[in-house]
């Protein structure tokens, strides 16, 4: 009898070594029914992590997710600046929610930022990124392309004016870490609650494809802030631009926001190819998070709206790099083409205050529905 207590208490104290060991420098902690699991990341959980300073820590109460995080990578990202993104990552210390029990409607609705990953980062697959034809031609830039260089990493991913590292593409870090050995790698939640998930294995394809046809425009241009380039928008459309490509329902296996309903749960995927992040979200959505223009029949910015935004309604939307002013390129419509007059300090930016004292142009109290 004693041998055998021996036995058992030296293999327990095996056991707490080896717990220790393969602690390091991440607590993980949950609440709820997977308490001593740590691949379930749908119940509470902290990510501390001193190696990168990651905060990260979300609770459930009642029907709502709430993530407060510093927004900084548990992971290595690349070096920034860089000479393609000129900016520095900061701590952001954000707060999120996600409501526990989402509620779909099949009614896709434009995001301009879907979801946010299990470790606070968030996801943003659009660019603030436009070639300008003379023609009268507008092309929006995608992320993961060769015609401009976006300074992006290995994670597919860059920094923004205000210091926030965001997620352009598939996470590859995130995977890597939050990987538990399935082909389903849980990787974050989408605004409506509904959670988002990397097929290591490729097996869910988009339905998206490439449009037919040949690009037009002509004397087209390229400009930011430091520097302008000429770009030859002719040929096929090759994926450079968000407009090479259509969704094509049934050409794959995920509906137009990437989304997929498996074992009677619906789910984002996130994909090697186009649109890489869900662009829309098929559940219920606060107005809040409803960043960016309206989308067209085709899921792109653009196309019409019911009602008249505020002024504060319309600077966020356009406000696509979060820098608090708008370029010429961020604008559209009548006020692009009026951007010189409501520029009263002339200093090449429109803020809000500017906007809200732009002069009101004749007819403007009549209202035009498309």
């Amino acid at each position: 009898m004693k041998n055998v207590t021996q036995v058992i208490g030296f293999t327990a104290l095996l056991l707490v070594l080896s717990c220790n060991t393969h602690k390091g420098n991440t607590e993980h902690s949950h609440d709820g029914e997977s308490s001593h699991s740590h691949n379930d990341y749908f119940g509470s959980y902290t990510l501390n992590d001193s190696n990168y300073e990651t905060q990260t820590t979300v609770t459930l109460n009642g029907d709502t997710r709430t993530m407060v995080t510093n927004a900084l990578p548990n992971h290595k990202t690349g070096d920034f600046p860089n000479s393609g993104n000129p900016n520095t990552i900061s701590a952001q210390n954000k707060t999120y929610t996600f409501p526990v029990t989402p509620k779909y409607t099949g009614q896709a609705q434009w995001v301009r930022e879907p979801g946010v990953a299990l470790n606070g980062i968030k996801f943003e697959p659009g660019t603030a990124e436009v070639v300008v034809c003379d023609t009268g031609e507008n092309y929006r830039v995608e992320a993961l392309q060769d015609l401009i260089d976006l300074g992006l990493d290995f994670n597919h991913a860059h920094v923004q004016p205000t210091g926030a590292y965001h997620y352009h593409g598939t996470p590859t870090s995130v995977i890597e870490k939050f990987d538990t050995g399935e082909d389903l790698v849980h990787i974050g939640f989408a605004h409506d609650g509904f959670p988002m998930y990397y097929s290591k294995s490729g097996k869910y394809k988009p339905s998206f494809i490439a449009v037919n046809g040949d690009r037009e425009g002509e004397d087209c241009t390229y400009d930011n802030p430091h520097h302008s380039i000429d770009v030859s928008v002719g040929g096929h459309h090759d994926g450079t631009f968000t407009s090479d490509f259509e969704f094509v329902e049934g050409s794959g296996d995920l509906d137009e926001c990437n989304g997929i309903t498996l074992n009677g749960k619906y789910m984002y995927l996130v994909t090697a190819e186009f649109p890489y992040v869900s662009r829309c979200l098929m559940g219920e959505v606060s107005q809040e998070e409803l960043k960016g223009p309206p989308r067209d029949q085709q899921g792109q910015p653009g196309g019409a709206q019911e009602g008249r935004p505020t002024v504060d309604q319309l600077f966020e939307r356009m406000d696509e790099n979060n820098d608090g002013k708008l370029s010429p390129k961020e604008v559209k419509g009548p006020l692009a083409e009026n951007f010189l007059k409501v520029d009263a300090n002339n200093d090449g930016y429109l803020t809000k205050e500017e906007l809200k004292n732009m002069p009101k142009p004749q007819g403007q109290n009549t209202r035009r529905r498309n």
